[in-house]
């Protein structure tokens, strides 16, 4: 027995000496016993490949298929949302972070029409104004319940973040709230935010943002 253990010490020992233990940084490539698939055999896109008889790796797609995302169309043109894009994100891709300065996006990447408006009015209706109240003042239901830190959206603060931070926030949270990146789409959260702004100017507008053909229609 006391050999059999001096032995297993050895053994040990030399294998420490020889792999290392974990969190060690060498040059050396590892010893693995299970590569877990960090190589594996695969097609290079646009490669020869004899596999295919028309001796190329990437196929046409069969009749049929269904696309997994449409382009997000913007003023700057088409984006994926999968692309690594301030339109996806709300930040500005490459940008690094200066004192004073963000680096999320200024303004909402899509066309501000009525469309997109009352899409936001809907989406903001089923998933902010329980929180935030229909005229995000922060009187949503939830209130009601001892929910009191809901944030009021007309505070000066909310009101002078550029449109990709509270893009951001929608998408991944911030506080106590969640992030809506799983439930909405990328076209309904920048839907949220100009409806944001449209109620925003509404309670906090003057007379000069009204066109002047429409400013006899109001009433004091």
């Amino acid at each position: 027995m006391r050999y059999f253990l001096l032995t297993f010490v050895v053994i040990v020992a030399i294998g420490i000496a020889i792999a290392g233990k974990r969190g060690d940084t060498s040059r050396r490539p590892p010893i693995e016993v299970f590569d877990d698939m960090d190589r594996q055999l695969k097609l290079r896109p646009m490669q020869p490949n004899a596999f295919f008889a028309n001796g190329s790796s990437s196929q046409p797609h069969p009749a049929g298929t269904i696309a997994r995302s449409t382009p997000i169309q913007t003023a700057k043109g088409p984006v994926m949302p999968f692309e690594d894009n301030a339109v996806n994100t709300g930040r500005i891709t490459g940008s690094t972070s200066v004192p004073g300065v963000t680096n999320y996006a200024e303004f909402n990447p899509l066309a501000i029409n009525k469309v997109l408006i009352e899409r936001g009015r809907q989406r903001f209706t089923i998933t902010c104004s329980p929180c935030h109240g229909q005229l995000g003042d922060g009187n949503g239901i939830t209130k009601k319940f001892g929910m009191a830190t809901v944030a009021n959206l007309h505070d000066k603060r909310i009101v002078q973040m550029t449109d990709g931070e509270l893009f951001f926030i929608v998408s991944n949270g911030r506080g106590q709230m969640q992030g809506y990146a799983a439930q909405l789409e990328v076209q309904d959260r920048w839907a949220i935010v100009a409806y944001v702004r449209a109620l925003q100017l509404a309670r906090l507008g003057s007379i000069d943002d009204v066109p002047e053909p429409h400013r006899a229609t109001l009433t004091k």
